[in-house]
């Protein structure tokens, strides 16, 4: 789709180089500068007994790039940037707000150059703030982490850079929006997202239950707060572990029916939703031992065949055994090192 588009990524760590990688997967030429000395920093995030050349990390959103090494401070380097730069249709930054001054990278310098130049940049806290952000401290800010958690545990992070993952999309959904305006009007724009934008704006529904209700979510663990059985984890014959999405109460009548547990239906404590929710902790007392009756397969495959909302419980390691996980697998030589990531592109043409 953009094989003809040049992208010059001089963002680090996570949000940028993801949207880099993005274009660079629909066959854009994307051309990645680092710092000669202090290159993108993900290159020296290694997990213990990663001794590979270049980090998992780092392969992880950086993918089908050309790696060249720039100091903007130099006057030659800077020059090169400039000479560059018309030819250039989308440049990627993630500076510190004051750096754009700095680097005199600002949107009246590169669009005096290049009119049709698209610039996407990110920053932690808005244009005006040089405040240093990383994706624990907006997921701590932002109310995520005050949500996220059991009820007797700490607040707790998201597993991954949930926010910087958030962010990029924003930036790409920003970036495709520019390119489209770029047809009709001839003239480049300069796009902005920030970490923090991008996570307050992914509280949905808990926004508005605390914006229209005035409720501060809980922990509550994997449970929803408007749904149940939605979260309850069950142990199953063979020792696996699983859960339920019942949405409905049709789904809740189909679960107690499959499961063989018709007392549970007719048990008025359950006849709605609202019901289930306020008397969820018995409910999943009553749920548990029918579920322990079978294996996970076994239950899985009833509940597919009963439109259940069923989930096996998997690590990643049984996760990338299903074909549907290798499928997004990506592969790539980067130096001595075969990198693996999975793919920015989820969606598919039909």
């Amino acid at each position: 789709m953009f094989e003809e588009l040049v992208v010059f990524d001089l963002s680090t760590v996570l949000a940028g180089p993801s949207v880099g990688t993005f274009f660079a997967e629909l066959g854009a030429k994307v051309t990645k500068i680092e710092h000669p000395i202090h290159g993108d920093v993900t290159r020296t995030w290694r997990i213990p007994g990663e001794k590979q050349e270049v980090t998992s990390y780092f392969s992880s959103i950086n993918f089908r790039k050309e790696y060249i090494t720039k100091d903007l401070t130099l006057p030659s380097d800077y020059a090169w940037l400039l000479e560059k730069l018309p030819t250039v249709d989308v440049l990627i930054m993630n500076f510190k707000s004051s750096d754009y001054l700095k680097f005199n990278l600002t949107k009246e310098k590169l669009h005096a150059i290049n009119p049709r130049l698209i610039i996407g940049s990110i920053s932690g806290f808005g244009d005006n703030s040089d405040r240093v952000a990383y994706d624990l401290i907006l997921q701590a800010e932002s109310g995520i982490m005050a949500m996220n958690g059991e009820p007797e545990s700490y607040p707790t992070k998201m597993p991954i850079a949930l926010i910087d993952v958030l962010a990029a999309h924003q930036l790409k959904e920003a970036l495709l929006l520019a390119l489209l305006k770029r047809e009709k009007t001839r003239l480049g724009s300069w796009v902005s997202v920030s970490l923090y934008d991008a996570a307050v704006s992914s509280l949905v529904n808990q926004a508005s239950a605390f914006l229209m209700n005035a409720i501060i979510p809980s922990r509550m663990g994997s449970l929803h707060p408007n749904i149940a059985p939605y979260g309850e984890i069950f142990r199953t014959k063979d020792d696996k572990l699983v859960t339920f999405a019942v949405g409905s109460d049709r789904q809740f009548q189909t679960l107690c029916k499959v499961l063989g547990g018709d007392l549970i239906s007719s048990n008025l404590c359950y006849s709605t939703n609202e019901d289930r929710v306020k008397n969820r902790i018995k409910l999943k007392g009553e749920i548990a031992p029918y579920v322990l009756m079978y294996e996970a397969k076994e239950l899985s495959d009833l509940a597919l065949e009963h439109l259940i909302p069923l989930g096996i419980i998997k690590s990643l390691d049984e996760v990338f055994e299903t074909m549907e996980a290798k499928e997004l697998i990506r592969l790539e030589k980067q130096g001595n090192t075969s990198t693996k990531r999975v793919t920015q592109l989820a969606f598919k043409w039909k």
